[in-house]
């Protein structure tokens, strides 16, 4: 997969190689919206304290850690596209386990299989995203990630309308699950069916990622953070704050999903013309400006618009992790799946930092922390440059994309024994 020792093979149909890659995006984002809308559901049913609500809630989180250095196994073994193809629909399976949970222990074991299902799903999608983004020789990571925040998006609404009119979500769920099961399956056709070298050594079932990894996943953790603690606490800011209404509260998430998600599906055009490690640093600087107008905002005219600019500057930092994390080493996927450990423990801390934080001192204090991650942006986003040297459209990579031939067979890479 790396472009370092090896042309790339180019795609047979790389439009609809695109495509599939992204409505695969949609789908994982469309069953993380969909579960989020029903968890005060799921509380009231099982009448779980907030302590037992957030206990249940830390278990997605640790299954996906257990669970994603199993992926490169699923990818070695079956290929690409069957991987794929097998995880998310593993994971649309898992949307309607939550809601049948009659206790907290049994809600606590199926979160766990939730989490790992979206862990798998996620290194395995991302692996994929990456080796077509070189094959294609231009940036549509960004984009991706815009893909799956619209299907978070999009799925939200159904589920916000179902709440509405008090659906039991052991139903919605379950046919939401079964609705987004039977799209994923012509949706994988479109997906190249890459497959590792014949002979390739297997990857170990577990290992610890390479270190040049983690130090892309701090960039990462720094972006997630700052998601994390804007998405849960935006809303309580501006009440508790700046004096909001109930109403302008409650919208935040919302308009801070949807900064998000534009910024994404346009971040692809920046990042080609100013590569990785300048865009980065200019979001970093956006979102820098907007963690200081919010710290300094007395009222929701001021910190709405910090909100919407520290979404704008951290959109584009976590698919540019990933697509760095593709392109270094012998290994993608342990390599993507190291800085999908970090970024994904950055969200899970998040919200309990700034709350902790805020106990302590205040919310202003709190997101005065979250400015400084996002000025660490401006200081790390060197660890990029490395990969950048590889990225699509910078050099040999690309050139290698252009001028290979398809191989007899299809498209195997030279180096897929990682992913």
């Amino acid at each position: 997969m790396s472009t370092t020792a090896h042309a790339l093979e180019p795609l047979a149909s790389p439009r609809r190689a695109r495509a599939g890659i992204a409505l695969v995006f949609g789908v994982h984002g469309a069953v993380s919206g969909s579960f989020v809308t029903r968890i005060p559901w799921i509380q009231d049913r099982l009448d779980l304290s907030p302590g037992q609500l957030g206990l249940a809630l830390v278990m997605p989180a640790i299954g996906s850690s257990l669970a994603m250095p199993l992926a490169g196994r699923f990818v070695h073994r079956y290929g690409g596209r069957a991987a794929v193809r097998g995880l998310i629909s593993l994971w649309c399976l898992a949307l309607a386990l939550p809601a049948l949970a009659p206790s907290l222990p049994v809600l606590c074991v199926a979160l766990l299989a939730y989490g790992a299902s979206a862990g798998m799903a996620d290194v395995a999608m991302n692996a994929q995203g990456v080796e077509i983004e070189q094959r294609l020789g231009r940036s549509i990571m960004s984009g991706l990630h815009g893909m799956w925040s619209a299907g978070g998006l999009l799925a939200s609404g159904f589920g916000i309308l179902a709440a509405h009119l008090d659906l039991d979500a052991r139903l919605q769920l379950a046919v939401t699950a079964l609705v987004l099961l039977a799209l994923a399956q012509p949706v994988c056709r479109n997906l190249p069916d890459l497959r590792a070298p014949e002979g390739a050594e297997e990857p170990p079932r577990f290992a610890l990622p390479p270190r040049s990894s983690l130090v892309i996943g701090l960039v990462g953790f720094c972006a997630v953070f700052a998601e994390g603690a804007s998405m849960d606490w935006s809303g309580v800011y501006l009440r508790d704050v700046t004096g909001a209404s109930a109403t302008i509260a409650a919208a935040s998430y919302t308009a801070f999903s949807l900064t998000m998600a534009v910024s994404r599906l346009c971040g692809d055009a920046v990042v080609r013309r100013l590569g990785a490690v300048r865009t980065t640093r200019l979001g970093g600087a956006v979102a820098t400006v907007g963690g200081l107008l919010v710290v300094v905002a007395d009222s929701p005219a001021l910190a709405i618009p910090g909100f919407a600019l520290i979404g704008i500057g951290i959109a584009v930092t976590v698919p540019l992790a990933f697509a760095a994390a593709g392109r270094i080493g012998s290994n993608p996927s342990q390599a993507i799946a190291g800085v999908a450990t970090v970024t994904y423990t950055s969200g899970l801390v998040a919200p309990a930092i700034i709350g902790a934080l805020a106990q302590a001192t205040s919310l202003t204090v709190s997101f005065g922390l979250v400015t400084a991650l996002a000025f660490a942006l401006l200081l790390s986003a060197g660890a990029l440059r490395r990969a950048e040297r590889n990225s699509p459209g910078s050099g040999s990579g690309a050139e290698d994309a252009a001028t290979a031939t398809t191989p007899p067979g299809g498209t195997s890479a030279k180096d897929l024994s990682a992913i």
